[in-house]
């Protein structure tokens, strides 16, 4: 399936027999909740869905965030009105990673049925609107494993002999600043990949075309059907896991990423433009 779903289909879609669950999921890394910019205005029927609260675990060794705890993740999506075969779509209002995140947690859980909304909430040419929805109680249990997801000796084994893309901002990738996590650098042998750049000036994704050509040229190919992808979090790159999935490739989350990386003095780090 598409990872990905245009403002025009959404609108068709909402209007037919089978109407996706809308999950809005508006995270800024830094920045203000998203609660009160979703109770302002919103898709209509989107469910507010707290990233940090709801897509994440509490931080600590597994990182800023880790994968919440499987059950409470599948209550929050019935919540939200999830059953198993429901469409769903989510969306946000920066980047797509907070989208990216909600569409990466439930495909590895086993819902196939899911799309980010390309361009996000600036693309939606309809009304918005503030009442709070109260979607009928999903039936979704979660089945993890769906998708591939690493761990820090995973991730290191990835990048020593296949290929592991880093989604950060290449001056955090070059060891030159780190403002959120207490080292600076990369996990070497990976491969300097930011997520701007699978996007256009409208925030949109490129063509599957384009992306493909891009991670050809990052080494992605025939032999590395499995491409691994963090950052700092884990949320970001998900939004790179959406771009490989569109350029038909399949993506391997490592979900601890920077922060649990970066946390044990005994892993190494490598600074520099260089693969190392």
């Amino acid at each position: 399936m598409n990872p990905i779903i245009s403002a025009a289909d959404l609108a068709h879609e909402l209007a037919g027999p089978t109407p996706p669950v809308l999950l809005d999921v508006r995270y800024r890394l830094g920045g203000p909740h998203g609660r009160p910019e979703y109770e302002a205005g919103h898709i209509p029927g989107a469910v507010f869905v707290d990233l940090e609260a709801e897509l994440a675990g509490p931080p600590g060794e597994g990182g800023r965030h880790p994968l919440p705890d499987v059950a409470a993740f599948g209550a929050v999506m019935r919540r939200a009105g999830v059953s198993a075969g429901t469409p769903v779509v989510a969306y946000d209002a920066d980047k797509g990673w907070g989208a990216a995140r909600a569409w990466w947690m439930l495909r590895w859980a086993g819902h196939d049925d899911v799309r980010v909304l390309d361009g996000g909430l600036a693309a939606w040419p309809g009304p918005l609107e503030t009442a709070l929805p109260a979607p009928k109680e999903g039936t979704f249990e979660p089945k993890p494993g769906a998708l591939p997801l690493l761990d820090a000796d995973d991730a290191a084994a990835a990048a020593r002999g296949g290929l592991l893309l880093d989604a950060r901002a290449q001056e955090r990738y070059r060891g030159e600043v780190e403002p959120i996590d207490p080292v600076a650098g990369h996990i070497p042998g990976a491969v300097s990949a930011p997520t701007t750049e699978n996007l256009d000036a409208r925030g949109r994704f490129l063509a599957p075309e384009l992306l493909a050509a891009r991670f050809r040229g990052l080494g992605a190919g025939e032999h590395t059907p499995d491409v691994g992808v963090y950052c700092g979090s884990g949320v970001s790159a998900a939004q790179q896991a959406v771009a490989l999935e569109l350029a038909g490739f399949r993506p391997a989350l490592y979900a601890g990423s920077w922060s649990e990386w970066s946390r044990d003095p005994e892993r190494p780090v490598a600074t520099g433009p260089e693969r190392g």
